[in-house]
């Protein structure tokens, strides 16, 4: 049902259903990368030159869960799910690119300690599962370490709370909730046409092992997964979940990036990642795609013990490998490569035209197996399953709240109502889970989550810029949708409303066509619970054969969990215990994006006149409360199901959207839709990310008596600012192109005065403060960081909410625009990296846009004398986790050096030189900060250590580019000297740390440093996440008394367009015409090497 999909709607599909993620159209852009083609002609002779080439770029999508490792050890668990959804990204055809990512969870309560809420129960658990809050502290942190180490920035998501009882018709009880919890990772990347499909493996073909070790780890995940939580003993559930180790993932992918750049050279006929099964799924799989067998030799697999049994190396799940085959003429290629990455690799066995596939053992001298392909692959018998539909709950939800909240007048119970709506995770801030995963990574996203000056995250979408290049306005755009408490009433419904609200949400961005659209479903239910199997398919079949092919839409990529069930004997009373999920469908929409600079956002304007709200209702007027944040914070469910009441209405609404951008742009000021928390969420989310006022009038969507519907309903919507007029504009805009006209709304006005008043014909219906509100959908995400972070820290962002004084990020610019001029000399940079660097792509960009010739030079190529610094007129030192940070961040990199006669004399000769320069960012600034005894005029440079919060900070912060005569000499900074501005920050320790207070007055008394972090008076701050690491004197930023040398902590590279600035201000789209303001740091560079 669900391939019905794309068979009806398979527009732009070029894979579906055939490889490791799902492949579909994207635009044409410069592929930027390192060419081993390319010439230049100011340096012909140069190698390893970074290079754009106009090609195709098609977009690749994949969304996968990882529920069962998540439950049993969280930060392992989630991250492997993360690093086994990059794998699939990166294994596409023959060989492709992972480029944004998104995480999911969903949990049951999470009973904060001092912090429980009305609504939660505790229902206990098995002993050896671990708690909702574990698994919201533990299990991000390990989504979001994995990406930020492979360098892929995290930009959607979304978080659910959900476990309670429901009454059943018959007059029982039961409970349903996620103590088996959902872990979603997936996300979006790109692959070179030519190589988008994997070619047949040539008999004889060698057969490679990427990556690794292999480690006794993860026996049996897959079939672990599988099963009833609970059920199995502690020890399988521990033996199953896998470790992560995404260095060793990065250094894979390098090694992939070079063979795709080779092009029609490329030595990867085909390429799997390893994951459930280990070896003995990918390897006879890798084969048998091409009607193969094959030999291998189980004690050619690289091991990290030595005492492994073959069924353990087999069968292990060891993380960080693929699985590859190249043609025999190519292995010395590869090898080269692969040395030059250090990235292990072994090659275990050869493609034969055989039907066997044969696994000898040399050690025990005896074949492992020998078994016909036939027999491994054969077809097995379907799967039957009967099953009868289950009467859902039939309680009603009571509107006026008295039940739920006796010897209350009605104005106190809407306050309340607003109270705990407001701080149920599924509705209130996300930021602890945002803030702790890097957005700005590869200086290709345009849209990450949080909005507006005070970086608020209320995002309906994430958007990537298709490459680089300032005039490159295509790209790729994700959302996510899901309903699940709404299937406890409804399956069909539920599933319905999660594919709208992917749509609703992803209608933010300038995406086109609505039949271009793809979708992933991601399906997961306790299917052996009486009735659910039945709801499964009622869900299947409205996706599958009515929704989807009404809206146009097709789905070429999804999987699915049926073992969504905890169980487990009470400690106490030796009762069973049994906890299922409701029928979970979580959706992601996927599309190519038409213009990047056209995304709306929530964030509310009050600088263009007098603006109004419009309401558009997809429901027609129902406001069904059934699953909704208003039934569970008063521990109900209800009894109606919203649902989408016409798709027709989805269609012209989104399409209208999209023309309109075009059509009219700038007309659409702000756009949020509604969700979780209905109606009154939608509008002061808004509201904080503008940090406004509201006067709202309900009379035309509410009841006299019943507001409660109206404000807390959960049916499909949207709200768009727009300016007073313009109001019939926009409104004829839509009617005439189909969508209902007694469907728009006008509800009100936006103020600078931040009230926020509700009222209607009968009165005033409540009335609050922004920062109150935002105080109380704050809460609950200032709690979880106060308990997993350092508590100060946590109170002190948490206290910038109701700051008159707090004026966000903000722009005080020395300088104007000026574009860079055409020079045929072009000096060259070597663009350094070591092992487990990940930002090179974007710094080399940087610089090649300015007027440089990019070069990639691996530590690889100075140790062993491949590549000498004297030929480069300048380097930079690139972000990233240079040996995973083991040895502290930056210090490995710089032994390398120092602890190297070759790669000592290399760079002491460089910094000699006068005509050179260096910079070094984040990674490359620590990896600078520890050369202080061979870089002349560092003597006073501090260490860098972890940050105050004892957490991985992306931020984008203010800095202050501090005038002083290092600053007037500063190769970097002599014409940014004395701006202030934003910048993307990403790192785990960044505090500058001095040896003594002289230490840091010799420091400025020298004029040496060069950044510093300010607040919002343009004072230095040591005050957070202001300062995201707690530097004294706000010191992110240091240089040499000549200014050829700069070290810094913030990433100026990430943010030379325009659009990967997070927030900008609007006029900034003319005055700066697409590069951001810190393109002056590389400009003012090709400066300083003349013409």
């Amino acid at each position: 049902m669900i391939r019905n999909t794309e068979k009806l709607n398979g527009t732009g599909t070029i894979s579906a259903y055939s490889d490791n993620a799902a492949v579909f159209e994207g635009h044409n852009a410069p592929r930027f990368a390192v060419s081993p083609n390319a010439t230049s002609k100011a340096n012909p002779d140069v190698k390893d030159l970074y290079h754009g080439e106009e090609e195709d770029m098609p977009i690749l999508i994949k969304v996968e869960t990882h529920n069962h490792p998540t439950a049993v050890s969280p930060y392992p668990g989630a991250a492997t799910g993360s690093g086994g959804e990059i794998r699939d990204e990166g294994a596409v055809g023959r060989g492709s690119k992972p480029k944004a990512g998104l995480a999911g969870f969903t949990v049951s309560n999470l009973l904060i300690p001092g912090y429980e809420q009305p609504w939660e129960s505790d229902f206990g658990r098995p002993g050896h599962i671990a708690s909702a809050l574990d698994i919201m502290i533990e299990g991000p942190l390990g989504a979001s370490a994995f990406n930020n180490e492979f360098g892929r920035p995290a930009l959607a998501g979304y978080f659910r709370t959900f476990s309670e009882t429901v009454s059943l018709p018959e007059g029982t009880q039961e409970v349903r909730g996620y103590h088996k919890p959902i872990m979603i990772a997936g996300g979006l990347g790109n692959v070179r046409p030519a190589f988008a499909r994997k070619s047949k493996i040539s008999p004889g073909a060698k057969i490679i092992v990427l990556g690794g070790p292999g480690l006794l780890i993860g026996l049996g995940g897959g079939a672990a997964s599988s099963q009833v939580s609970g059920a199995g003993s502690a020890d399988l559930d521990f033996a199953s979940v896998q470790r992560d180790n995404a260095e060793m993932q990065r250094r894979c992918q390098q090694v992939i990036d070079a063979c795709v750049a080779l092009g029609d050279a490329n030595p990867i006929q085909s390429i799997h990642d390893v994951g459930a099964g280990g070896l003995s799924n990918a390897l006879p799989e890798l084969v048998h795609d091409s009607d193969l067998g094959a030999t291998f030799e189980i004690r050619d697999v690289l091991v990290a013990d030595s005492s492994m049994s073959p069924m353990e190396i087999w069968c292990n799940e060891s993380q960080e490998r693929y699985v590859l085959a190249i043609s025999p003429e190519q292995e010395a290629q590869f090898r080269t490569l692969a040395e030059r990455e250090r990235c292990p690799f072994s090659v275990v066995g050869i493609a034969n035209d055989s039907d066997e596939l044969v696994v000898t053992d040399r050690l025990l001298q005896q074949d492992v197996i020998r078994l016909k392909m036939s027999t491994l692959f054969g077809q097995p018998p379907r799967m039957h399953r009967t099953d009868t539909h289950v009467a859902p709950p039939a309680v009603p939800f009571k509107t006026d709240l008295a039940e739920y909240l006796p010897n209350t007048q009605a104005p106190e119970r809407i306050a309340e109502a607003v109270s705990r709506v407001l701080r149920l995770p599924s509705v209130g801030s996300k930021s602890f889970l945002i803030t702790i995963g890097d957005r700005s990574i590869t200086g290709l996203v345009t849209r990450d989550q949080m909005v507006g000056p005070w970086q608020v995250p209320v995002a309906d979408v994430a958007v990537t810029r298709s490459s680089y290049g300032f005039d490159v306005r295509t790209g790729e755009a994700m959302a996510m949708g899901e309903r699940t408490p709404v299937a406890i009433l409804s399956a069909a419904a539920s599933a319905r409303m999660a594919v709208a609200e992917s749509l609703t949400n992803l209608a933010a961005a300038h995406v086109g066509e609505l039949g271009r659209v793809k979708l992933s479903a991601n399906w997961m239910c306790a299917a052996s619970k009486a009735g659910e199997g039945a709801a499964l398919y009622d869900a299947v079949k409205a996706v599958g054969l009515e929704l989807c092919p009404a809206l146009g839409v097709g789905i070429p990529v999804g999987k699915d969990s049926m073992s969504m069930s905890m169980k487990w004997q009470d400690a106490k009373t030796q009762e069973g215990r049994e906890i299922s999920a409701p029928l979970s469908l979580i959706v992601t929409a996927f599309a190519a994006v038409e213009d990047v600079g056209k995304t709306w956002t929530p964030q509310l304007r009050t600088d263009v006149g007098e603006t109004t709200l419009l309401f558009f209702d997809l429901a027609r007027g129902r406001q069904r409360l059934g699953g909704s944040a208003i039934a569970q914070v008063f521990k109900q469910v209800g009894s109606e199901a919203p649902d989408v009441v016409d798709p027709q209405d989805v269609k012209t609404f989104f399409e209208a959207s999209q023309v309109m951008r075009t059509a009219h742009p700038g007309l659409i000021l702000a756009y949020h839709d509604r969700s979780d928390g209905g109606l009154f969420t939608t509008l002061v989310e808004m509201a904080f990310a503008g940090r406004t006022g509201l006067q709202i009038n309900l009379e035309s969507i509410s009841s006299k008596t019943d507001h409660v519907s109206a404000l807390f309903n959960e049916e499909l919507g949207a709200v768009v600012q727009v300016r007073e007029s313009d109001i019939q504009h926009v409104v004829d805009f839509f009617t005439k192109r189909g969508f209902p006209s007694d469907s728009i709304h006008q509800l009100g006005s936006v103020t600078a005065d931040e009230t926020i008043r509700f009222s209607s014909a009968s009165g005033e219906v409540f009335t609050s403060t922004r920062a109150a509100l935002q105080e109380a959908w704050a809460e609950t995400s200032y709690r979880m960081q106060s308990l997993r972070d350092h508590p100060q820290s946590a109170k002190e962002e948490f206290d910038l909410i109701k700051s008159s004084n707090h004026r966000g990020l903000f722009y005080d610019l020395t300088f104007t625009y000026s574009p860079s001029r055409s020079l045929f000399r072009r000096p060259k940079v070597a663009v350094l990296r070591e092992q487990g660097v990940n930002g090179q792509v974007e710094m080399a960009w940087a610089f090649t846009a300015a007027g440089f010739d990019a070069v990639d030079v691996h530590m690889s190529d100075i140790l062993s004398g491949a590549v000498s610094l004297s030929t480069f007129r300048g380097f930079a030192a690139c972000g990233g986790f240079s040996y995973g940070d083991v040895l502290g961040a930056g210090k490995g990199w710089a032994n390398s050096v120092l602890l190297n006669a070759t790669a000592r004399s290399e760079f002491e000769a460089f910094f000699t030189r006068e005509d050179t320069f260096a910079l070094g960012v984040c990674n490359g600034c620590q990896f600078m900060s520890n050369l202080r005894e061979i870089i002349p005029g560092t003597e006073h440079w501090p260490d860098f250590k972890p940050n105050r919060s004892e957490r991985f900070e992306a931020r984008v912060s203010v800095v202050e580019v501090v005038p002083g005569d290092a600053t007037s000499r500063s190769v970097f900074l002599r014409e940014m000297a004395g701006s202030k501005l934003p910048v993307a920050v990403a790192h785990g320790e960044g505090r500058a740390a001095f040896s003594s207070p002289g230490q840091q007055a010799q420091l400025e008394a020298q004029s040496l440093v060069g950044l510093r972090y300010v607040d919002s008076s343009g004072a230095p701050t040591e005050a957070y996440p202001l300062n995201p690491n707690g530097s004294p004197g706000g010191v992110t930023g240091v240089q040499t008394p000549d200014g050829r040398v700069l070290a810094l902590m913030p990433h100026p590279e990430r943010v030379v367009a325009l659009e990967s600035n997070s927030w900008y201000p609007p006029e900034f789209v003319e005055t700066w015409q697409g590069t951001g303001p810190w393109f002056k740091l590389f400009q003012s560079a090709r400066k300083w090497c003349g013409a």
